[in-house]
């Protein structure tokens, strides 16, 4: 099939997928694949530019979710998604063929790790396939996903050379890393530049030119490997920082301080320090994920990154030590683990979201569980937990039952705690609720 023909089809497709005789018509077209927390946002963003979005997502539970609203979304995305779901310039579908009447596509799938701490590639690599057997001449396909260096190169150039298909000749490929944080309003995807990468420096410009309607600013570099290794160090400065502000914690903890008190007093200085605040673990689809792609690039290599190393170790057992010092609290007070009623308050991996993904609260859940444990959970936004063999269901009036232990792995927002009693022992995790009688920290 020629180029003119692959076009021809993509504005068939087009015109009965994104209605081409709508006011619209002449508007830009992105194909997003994945509609996930970082996907999802980037199409409400797009479309707030007036662009047009074809939305690939594998699930069609995912897909019906969106069609219902039912998603977690900061409160202006939300306002967002009922301007245009349903409407003429958003399209979504589980049907790839779909991309082939985008000028743009941008793959936003997740890249975890499995139970031993190795990439996980299957969703990436799948989402990558899909791109390049839907490509046209013309197209830009953009990655977002974070990997390991040299993945926009191994994903999508060399399988589109093996279909004829020349970049940046025949097609342009960039990569800029997602730089989501979810429910954070603080921080949001327009407030935070996008780095890009271009295979060529024309790649480059096509992707910003689409990527700018999303963002502050862009930041170019000079390679797509460029962009992989900034994303890489972003996360990975977190994780080691974040390990630090835990050990600093139990420091504090041994020579009876507070441990808040001392961050926020070294964060007064304006220069040479930012504050990171020690916690439970490392939860979500980033920090406790991210650096272990590096970490397992460099293995091949056998190349040594002893700090790295020593972080990811340190938050990886994080959770236990919150169970090791539940363990403790109980003792002192005389009750055994085996047996002990224990709610942990708080599951989502970080406050304001309903993302349960690497929570740290699976892993403390579970554990103690196996230890004998009686467990439980309360989180507004959270519905059901799924913890080792066991599906926990959120406890809907923790206050009325009777508790050994009282874990407050993550505050929501507003969240009312007044109804934990005096008697019980509660193991702040958080480091910042100074107000209970029993307070333990980690």
């Amino acid at each position: 099939m020629g180029a003119s023909q692959l076009f021809t089809h993509a504005d068939s497709l087009h015109a009965d997928a994104l209605h081409a005789d709508a006011p619209h018509a002449d508007a830009p077209v992105v194909g997003i694949i994945g509609l996930g927390y970082v996907g999802l946002p980037t199409a409400l963003a797009l479309l707030e530019s007036g662009v047009r979005v074809i939305g690939l997502d594998a699930d069609e539970r995912r897909l019906a979710a969106i069609r219902a609203y039912d998603v977690d979304l900061l409160a202006a995305d939300h306002a967002r998604l009922r301007r245009h779901v349903p409407g003429e310039r958003f399209l979504l579908t589980s049907d790839p063929a779909r991309l082939r009447a985008a000028e743009t596509v941008v793959i936003c799938v997740p890249t975890p790790v499995d139970d031993h701490l190795v990439p996980d590639l299957r969703a990436l690599e799948g989402a990558c396939a899909t791109a390049v057997e839907q490509a046209v001449p013309g197209q830009a396909l953009v990655l977002t996903s974070t990997s390991y260096v040299g993945t926009t190169r191994d994903l999508l150039l060399r399988p589109l050379a093996a279909r004829g298909l020349t970049v940046p000749q025949d097609v342009s490929v960039a990569y800029a890393p997602e730089r989501i944080d979810p429910g954070n309003a603080a921080h949001t995807q327009d407030s935070t530049p996008r780095v890009i990468g271009g295979v060529s420096p024309e790649c480059t410009r096509r992707a910003a030119d689409v990527l700018r309607r999303t963002g502050a600013c862009v930041h170019e570099v000079l390679s797509p490997e460029a962009a992989e290794m900034t994303k890489l160090l972003e996360n990975t400065f977190r994780a080691v920082n974040i390990a630090l502000a835990n050990e600093f914690a139990t420091i504090c903890g041994e020579l009876g301080l507070e441990a808040i008190e001392v961050i926020e007093a070294a964060a007064t200085k304006p220069y040479g320090f930012m504050a990171f605040f020690p916690g439970p673990g490392v939860g979500g689809h980033c920090i406790p994920c991210d650096p272990h792609y590096l970490l397992w690039q460099l293995r091949e290599r056998r190349v040594a990154s002893p700090l790295i190393d020593a972080a990811m170790t340190a938050i990886a057992t994080r959770p236990h030590q919150v169970v090791r010092r539940a363990r403790e609290v109980l003792a002192d007070g005389g009750t055994a683990l085996r047996g002990a009623r224990i709610l942990v308050v708080g599951v989502a991996y970080k406050p304001g979201v309903a993302d349960v993904r690497e929570s740290p609260s699976i892993e403390i859940l579970g554990e103690l569980a196996e230890a004998g444990a009686e467990v439980a959970f309360s989180d507004p936004l959270v519905a059901e937990l799924a913890v080792s063999t066991q599906l926990l269901r959120a406890e809907q009036n923790p206050g009325e039952l009777t508790w050994d232990l009282i874990v407050i792995h993550s505050v929501h927002p507003l969240l009312d705690l007044s109804w934990v009693p005096d008697r019980v022992p509660v193991l702040d995790t958080t480091y910042r609720l100074q107000d209970f009688k029993r307070r333990a920290v980690v």
